[in-house]
């Protein structure tokens, strides 16, 4: 499977809220660590990160704008939105995602730019 399919069946597993495609998506070493600071160690963090974060929230919208590719690294570009406590939240980032020889998912870097942007010299 290429690339750009598993990351988007890794994004459609949140929004249809699917655990089942993660376990051949990531790596048993995965590395995750999210926009806003928490990082996961290994496919069972994961895993537990992905069943405790759904029983509060769901995914509304992740939203591939862009990929760019080098070698085993994909970098892709994206708008997500969420309910998350009966609150809305939407931001835009990126998430540099390296795989390893067996196509897996092995390290995640996510970042994080505000939804709204504003224009000082416009």
């Amino acid at each position: 499977m290429q690339k750009e399919e598993i990351i988007k069946n890794y994004f459609q597993s949140w929004l249809d809220k699917d655990i089942e495609p993660l376990k051949n998506i990531f790596s048993n070493d995965i590395s995750y660590s999210e926009c806003y600071g928490p990082e996961y160690h290994g496919l069972l963090q994961i895993l537990k990160w992905f069943i405790d974060w759904n029983k509060k929230g769901t995914v509304l919208k992740w939203e591939i704008k862009k990929f760019i590719h080098q070698d085993m690294i994909t970098v892709v570009e994206w708008y997500f939105e969420c309910n998350y406590n009966n609150e809305i939240g939407a931001f835009n980032g990126v998430s540099i995602i390296e795989f390893d020889k067996n196509m897996r998912i092995i390290n995640v870097k996510e970042f994080q730019s505000k939804k709204e942007h504003i224009y000082p010299y416009e």
